[in-house]
């Protein structure tokens, strides 16, 4: 589960931004909301926050939160295969931040242990790394590094409960890379919760979502069922659906396309199968009819294509993060995705949503605690700023956080104009 995550110096964020997912004092929404992770004997459970909603206007950082995310999890993922500079991006609009590295931190149950994780890096290089545990509460410093500036060496301080041939992983580490990735491709065994929570807990979508394929997959075999119980549970008239294989075919590529990359697609394409969903209806005389998924609505799309992974979040127990959830969606279908995270027989495995919106009908104290209420501003200095609801402490159960919202109690809206060019003739 994710406890916290900070980032700094990256794209427009420029100052320390930090979300948290700890629960408040507060008792609302409680046994709904907030879940309480089994920890080792002898250690306090910390109370989590199911979901976090973040709100703003366009141009206001929502995104660059959750693609610095992303961007840490790419670099744990791949820095020690991969040669080319690291994909980070300094806040540009400020002369000091230009050479500066951008930073990452996460804080984390994984395997029942919390961590506490994070680097900072330049796209030529990784300047700070650490890495500390708290198996029985207490902290443990598995590693630091630093990189010297004036020497362009790095400085490494391991602590006694970090096994294994430290010394190796060092000397094995490039400038480029993470001695956490590296260390795993050594066959660090210890270090592998903190890993796996990024190759395997967390899961990042982007504003369109996914693809159709992941939940194609599902209705090929015995998980059509959840697939169909989800889409109808959404109010989807959809009877049935089935996945047809199709070899590829040269007719569907682009017609302008040069004939030497046709051959080589061709080629690449000659054993594979192309599935296409087909959904069934019933029609006003009861009979079936079946419709390509390119037929439907594009919010029929999108439902279906969330509902594999949606249903594999909530079975595994992943956290997931979504840009501008909304989209394409029905107000009531936002609520619907969000309370299956809320709702415990849904989500028996402690998963997690964290999701971008502009959507203000579900901003209200019956679906949301006030401590699951993010807000992403744009300063006058054009860098991002997020802070809670919290912070303005709204009447409990009683103040309309849409009407308080749009009102521009809270900040984070779009500050509008007038036109200034006159086009009247």
């Amino acid at each position: 589960m994710l406890i916290e995550f900070s980032t700094e110096n990256f794209r427009s964020i420029k100052d320390e931004v930090r979300l948290s997912l700890v629960a408040g004092a507060g008792k609302e929404l409680y046994d709904t909301n907030v879940t309480e992770p089994q920890m080792p004997k002898g250690v306090k459970s910390i109370p989590l926050l199911r979901s976090a909603a973040l709100y703003g206007p366009n141009a206001g950082g929502k995104s660059n939160i959750i693609k610095a995310l992303a961007t840490m999890q790419r670099i744990v993922m791949t820095s020690s295969q991969q040669l080319e500079d690291l994909p980070v991006v300094p806040f540009r609009l400020s002369r000091p931040t230009l050479d500066k590295p951008s930073a990452f931190e996460v804080i984390i149950l994984s395997e029942g242990v919390r961590y506490q994780y994070g680097f900072s890096a330049t796209s030529e290089a990784v300047h700070d790394e650490w890495l500390f545990a708290f198996p029985k509460g207490r902290t443990q410093t598995w590693f630091e590094r630093s990189l010297n500036l004036e020497t362009g060496e790095y400085e490494y301080n391991f602590g006694d409960k970090l096994t294994g041939d430290k010394d190796v992983w060092r000397r094995a580490t490039r400038p480029n890379a993470l001695f956490l990735s590296t260390a795993i491709q050594l066959n660090s065994q210890q270090l592998q919760p903190v890993f796996n929570w990024f190759a395997n807990r967390l899961r990042i979508a982007g504003v369109g979502g996914w693809s159709p394929h992941f939940s194609m997959q599902w209705c090929k075999d015995d998980r059509k069922e959840k697939v169909l119980d989800f889409l109808k549970a959404a109010d989807f008239a959809i009877s049935d659906v089935r996945v047809a294989e199709e070899d590829f075919s040269s007719d569907t590529f682009p017609p302008n396309l040069p004939s030497h990359v046709k051959k080589f697609l061709e080629y690449e394409l000659k054993d594979k199968k192309r599935l296409r969903l087909i959904t069934s209806h019933k029609s006003d005389t009861g009979d079936m009819v079946e419709l390509d998924l390119d037929e439907e609505s594009d919010g029929t799309r999108k439902m279906f294509s969330f509902a594999g992974p949606w249903l594999d979040s909530l079975e595994k127990g992943h956290v997931l993060f979504i840009d501008e959830l909304h989209d394409n969606l029905h107000p009531l279908l936002v609520k619907f995705l969000v309370e299956l995270f809320h709702n415990s027989d849904t989500n028996s495995n402690f998963a997690q949503l964290i999701f971008s919106t502009h959507e203000t009908s579900i901003l209200s104290q019956d679906v949301f605690r006030r401590d699951q209420i993010w807000f992403c501003d744009r300063a006058k200095t054009q860098d991002t700023k997020l802070y809670p609801l919290t912070e303005f402490s709204p009447r409990k159960g009683v103040e309309n956080l849409e009407r308080a919202y749009l009102s521009g109690r809270y900040g984070a809206l779009p500050f509008l104009r007038a036109i200034t060019q006159n086009f009247g003739g």
